[in-house]
């Protein structure tokens, strides 16, 4: 596994997680729940490599994701 290909799992793995979270806390359905995510600045930022917020946890990604969306 490339180091791309790595970075791209962790990646998917926190959004599989985000989603989760949104999904339980918020009783959301699975496309809205996504579709917070993928829309949020979180997500742009853990899209920045240069960031290492993927290399994180799915917990403190989400904790930035709640701020952000409480604003």
């Amino acid at each position: 596994m490339t180091t791309q290909e790595q970075k791209d799992f962790l990646v998917n793995h926190i959004v599989d997680r985000l989603t989760e979270y949104l999904v339980t806390d918020n009783k959301l359905e699975l496309a809205d729940a996504l579709k917070i995510v993928y829309q949020s600045k979180t997500y742009q930022r853990l899209q920045d490599m240069d960031g290492c917020l993927y290399i994180q946890s799915p917990s403190y990604v989400y904790e930035l994701l709640q701020k952000e969306l409480k604003g």
